[in-house]
């Protein structure tokens, strides 16, 4: 895979940056103040995915039409919703990249869409390790028993997590 490179960046305007967090507020709720700064950067990357820095760190991404924080955001600042846990065998495979399959998973919130971004956590500590795209509901999630549940689209350690400014 080619290393994500910056292509564009500049400070966005204050109507910008209340139509970003309205997008960011459709996907996690009341938990999107969170994020909220005055000064905010967008930067076009080679991959297609649009990041917007807030204090110079990448916290915020925009994908296929919806708005989510990146690995470095959910560290900064970690909120409850759009949140898959998966147990300590699963770690060493998300680490690396691998998509979420059902065994792995101890559980869902109920707030989970097929096609919408969510968040991926270790069951012991609770820390962030990858942002994936559910493919089922949260309903249909928990009614399977095997398979493949979440595409993952970042990871701790991938070229987004790498980026240099």
């Amino acid at each position: 895979m080619a290393r994500i490179t910056g292509k564009k960046r500049h400070n966005i305007r204050k109507s910008q940056i209340t139509s970003l967090y309205t997008s960011l507020e459709e996907e996690i709720g009341a938990s999107s103040r969170l994020f909220y700064r005055e000064g905010v950067e967008r930067l076009e990357t080679s991959a297609g995915t649009v990041l917007y820095l807030i204090d110079k760190i990448p916290e915020l991404m925009e994908r296929d039409g919806w708005v989510f924080p990146t690995l470095k955001g959910l560290l900064e600042h970690p909120f409850p919703e759009r949140k898959v846990v998966v147990d300590s065998g699963a770690v060493p495979f998300v680490v690396n990249g691998a998509d979420i399959m059902r065994p792995g998973i101890v559980t869902v919130t109920d707030d989970i869409r097929t096609g919408k971004p969510v968040q991926i956590v270790e069951e012991r500590h609770g820390k962030p390790l990858a942002i994936g795209i559910a493919l089922f509901d949260a309903g249909e999630l928990r009614a399977k028993t095997s398979g493949k549940v979440v595409k993952t689209i970042h990871y701790i350690g991938d070229d987004l997590w790498n980026l240099e400014f």
